[in-house]
């Protein structure tokens, strides 16, 4: 009966990482909460509904059951590892892959990329589908210089129509063996959506559950990629469409009316209806990124160092969110925008293992169960016993919840006895009088490099010299290892938030509600289609603020890009028009292409023809929430 004296709601930001499951809240008082649980326990099914549970019991004084009540929360903003987990573990939803016919092979063909030249087992990438359908159709783009088809007119020619009668009939088989989710990527979509849209159709009249379409999960050019983003779009959006139902069914109503949104992998935030597979990838890392940039009390370029449980997450940010739009996770391309994040296995749970003469740390985890050796629950030496071990930690700070009952601290003698046997097989194996600590040192080192290498990719590798940035440190690990990390790459600063423990929910709870509308081009870019691309960014303006505004945003900001390239290159960057003399009515584009194109490349190509693959629109609702913390308690 506690509704009574609320006069306003709860708010819950919360980050289900793949260890740990953070909460940032605010109480109805207006007091800020922190809070932080096993992802994974017996105790409970899933972490963020019941810290949601407790919060509201904890302050009420209530002990609340399932389903919970929800008359009095405001919003619950979340990022999850649902997909990311589903991906690399190949635990997402069967599906079929529909292609033009002759390209049945395309995605295990792939682009014939070998990121170890000179490695002799060349390995093919695995594919997420279960079967394919060969689509009866094909168009191709216009050209004028074609001499095949001098009478046609148009941006693409029709050169056979689709085959419906053989496509339901393909489909139904499909259906029959039990599949119930679709990918669709047929050639030159990106121009021509007409046959996907038909086979959306059939697919529907058949009765399948998910259709994702490749013009629509991203309408852009490169068929493999775009179709590796439809496949991890319709193995995955049922996978967490089945999580959310359940994370609803924990609450009364199944939520209704209170405002859900989850954190995209661009750093912005969706209606829990609009989160879809191809972007929720780096759904958890997006909310650090947002979180270190909106809380930075300098103008310094950052390098965010997020060390959680099972892996770190490294990134950068000048001032504006690099975006990436092609990415490779698991083996699978994804071609939507994405921040520009990249993960190493090295977490405080990473597994520490002595191999063949070297010091292994990672790729495997002990996660949240069994965890560490301290932990006390029979699990393996990892980072944190490292850390423990070296005296880095210190059991009195920290609650008795380790244990088979939950209930004992940390159990340092355990942790010690681990590493006194191995560091007696290190000894006999190499020769040595290494002591244990020595031992853990080697590891913490091994340890520190793995994590150094994607941060000199991010600054050295685009350009940018790493001693010029600050180091922003957060995630439950990162205090321990953020000096060594700056001191390695020559870096003078470190920045440690007062939520750095849980820096990426805090973030979420910053994020703006972003809408992203993106069109394919095509256009050379000159003064005389000027008027036409410009009549394009107006167009999907118009979208994207209508979107926002159907959610409450009246006035959205609306940033444009074009996705720019030299004719004859393959490589296009994206880019925002600068305040200099405008080529377009939006900015100076060409002076932009070309300040990137020297930055990563080290040149540019003068008197060579630009060409505007894409044209894209950034729509953000800014957050309502107050960076300005009163008052602060903790659990």
């Amino acid at each position: 009966e506690y509704k009574s004296y609320l006069s306003m709601g709860f708010k819950f930001a919360i980050d289900r990482g793949g260890t740990f499951t953070d909460v940032y809240a605010e109480n109805p008082d207006g007091t800020k909460l922190i809070y932080k649980l096993l992802s994974e326990d017996t105790h409970y099914s899933d972490a963020p509904s019941e810290a949601i549970r407790r919060i509201i019991s904890n302050y009420s004084g209530c002990n609340l059951s399932y389903p919970v009540d929800t008359d009095n929360i405001d919003w619950i903003r979340m990022g999850t590892t649902v997909a990311t987990n589903a991906l690399l573990e190949r635990k997402g939803e069967p599906m079929v892959f529909c292609v033009t016919r002759g390209f049945k092979d395309l995605l295990h063909i792939g682009n014939q990329a070998r990121p170890s030249i000179f490695d002799l087992k060349c390995e093919f990438p695995e594919v997420l589908y279960n079967d394919v359908v060969e689509v009866e159709e094909r168009v191709i783009p216009f050209q004028n210089k074609c001499n095949l088809y001098p009478q046609e007119q148009g941006s693409v020619i029709v050169e056979k129509p689709l085959n419906e009668v053989k496509l339901r009939m393909d489909l139904e088989r499909v259906k029959k063996s039990g599949i119930r989710s679709i990918a669709v990527a047929l050639m030159h979509s990106y121009q021509y959506a007409e046959n996907e849209l038909k086979v959306e159709e059939i697919a529907k009249e058949l009765g399948f559950s998910n259709i994702s379409l490749s013009h629509k999960v991203m309408e852009m050019v490169k068929i493999v990629p775009r179709g590796h983003t439809a496949c991890a779009d319709a193995y995955l959006t049922p996978h967490i469409q089945v999580y959310l139902s359940k994370f609803m069914a924990n609450f009364k109503g199944n939520m209704k009316g209170v405002p859900l949104l989850f954190m995209k992998s661009d750093g912005g935030l969706t209606q829990a209806s609009s989160f879809t597979g191809s972007h929720a990838v780096l759904s958890g890392p997006a909310g650090g990124v947002v979180g270190y940039a909106k809380t930075s009390p300098t103008d310094t370029p950052l390098v965010g160092f997020d060390m959680g449980g099972t892996s770190t997450d490294v990134s950068r940010f000048d001032g504006n969110y690099e975006h990436v739009f092609e990415a490779t996770t698991a083996g699978i391309t994804i071609q939507a925008p994405q921040l520009d994040i990249n993960t190493v296995a090295a977490g405080g749970g990473s597994c520490l293992t002595f191999r063949a003469g070297l010091f292994l740390v990672g790729p495997e985890s002990a996660g949240a169960h069994p965890g560490p050796t301290c932990y006390n629950k029979g699990g393996p030496l990892t980072v944190t016993d490292a850390n423990l071990m070296l005296g880095r930690l210190q059991p009195e700070y920290f609650p008795n919840i380790f244990g088979p009952n939950e209930d004992e601290p940390l159990n340092v003698s355990a942790t010690k006895a681990k590493f006194a046997e191995l560091t007696k097989a290190i000894n006999e194996y190499l020769g040595t009088s290494l002591t244990t600590e020595q031992v853990a040192l080697g590891f913490i080192d091994v340890a520190n490099e793995t994590m150094c290498r994607p941060i000199r990719a991010l600054t050295q590798g685009k350009g940018y010299d790493t001693s010029d940035h600050a180091l922003a440190c957060f995630g439950g690990a990162g205090g321990q290892h953020a000096c060594s990390i700056a001191r390695s790459l020559g870096i003078k600063a470190v920045f440690v938030h007062k939520y750095s423990s849980i820096l990426s929910a805090y973030g979420m709870a910053l994020a703006d509600v972003v809408e992203e509308e993106q069109r394919h081009c095509g256009l050379a870019f000159k003064p005389e289609n000027f008027s036409e691309i410009d009549a394009q960014v107006e167009n999907l303006k118009k979208l994207a603020q209508s979107k926002l505004q159907k959610q409450g945003f009246k006035k959205p900001d609306l940033v444009p890009y074009l996705h720019l390239r030299y004719r004859g290159t393959d490589t296009a960057l994206m880019c925002r028009g600068s305040s200099l003399a405008a080529t377009c009515a939006t900015g100076d584009y060409l002076n932009s292409l070309e300040e990137r194109y020297r930055s990563e490349f080290g040149f540019v190509i003068q008197n060579r023809q630009v060409i505007v693959d894409d044209v894209r629109i950034r729509g953000i609702g800014k957050s309502e929430v107050k960076l300005n913390n009163t008052k602060v308690c903790s659990v």
